[in-house]
C-alpha cells in the first residue's frame, strides 16, 4: 500500500513539474509592479543584445527611452483630448495639436528627470552581451518641464501658451493628488 502511495506521489510530482504548452516561463530582470508606470511615475524597461558590450547597452538605452516617450505621448494625447472636450474653445484643437508637437519635441530631445532604477548585464557562453535597464520619470517633473518649454516656445501665441499652461496646471494638480 505504501508503494502505491509513493508511486502516486511521484506521478503527481512529475505532472506538476512539466512545462506548459507555451514552454517554460522566463523571468527577466526588472519585472513586476515596481517597474511599471503608475500615478506618480512613467516607468519602462529596455533590453539590448549584441556581441559588443557598448552596443548592447546602447540598444537597451534606446529601447527604454522610446518606451518612455511613447507612454508620455499617449498620456498627453488622452488627457489633451479630454481637456479640449472640457474647454470647448474653438481653437482648442489647434492648441492641442501644437501642444502635442511640443511634447514630441521635448521627448525627442530630452526626457526630464530621467532616473535609472537599475542595470544588469549578462554575457552568455557564445560571448553575446544582454543588457537590461530600467528607468523612471516622475510625472510632476515631466509636466513642469513641459510647462517651462511651453513658455519659451516661439511657435505659439500668448493665448495658446495660457491654454496649455492651464491644462498643465490641471495635470500637475492631479499628479500631486496621487502622491
Amino acid at each position: 500500500m505504501s508503494t502505491r502511495i509513493l508511486s502516486l506521489f511521484a506521478l503527481l510530482l512529475l505532472v506538476s513539474c512539466a512545462s506548459s504548452e507555451f514552454g517554460t516561463q522566463v523571468k527577466e530582470p526588472f519585472m513586476g509592479a515596481k517597474y511599471e508606470s503608475n500615478a506618480r511615475f512613467f516607468r519602462a524597461v529596455g533590453k539590448g543584445t549584441s556581441k559588443m558590450d557598448n552596443i548592447a547597452t546602447s540598444k537597451a538605452e534606446l529601447e527604454v527611452r522610446q518606451r518612455l516617450a511613447q507612454q508620455i505621448s499617449t498620456t498627453i494625447q488622452v488627457v489633451s483630448d479630454s481637456y479640449s472636450h472640457d474647454v470647448g474653445v474653438e481653437t482648442s484643437s489647434d492648441v492641442m495639436d501644437r501642444f502635442e508637437s511640443l511634447v514630441r519635441e521635448v521627448t525627442n530631445t530630452n526626457l526630464a528627470d530621467l532616473r535609472m532604477m537599475g542595470r544588469e548585464k549578462y554575457k552568455n557562453a557564445e560571448g553575446v552581451y544582454t543588457v537590461f535597464v530600467a528607468y523612471e520619470i516622475k510625472k510632476i517633473a515631466m509636466y513642469r518641464h513641459l510647462k517651462k518649454q511651453n513658455r519659451i516656445a516661439n511657435n505659439l501665441s500668448d493665448s495658446e501658451k495660457d491654454q496649455i499652461d492651464a491644462y498643465l496646471d490641471r495635470v500637475i494638480e492631479e499628479a500631486e493628488a496621487a502622491e
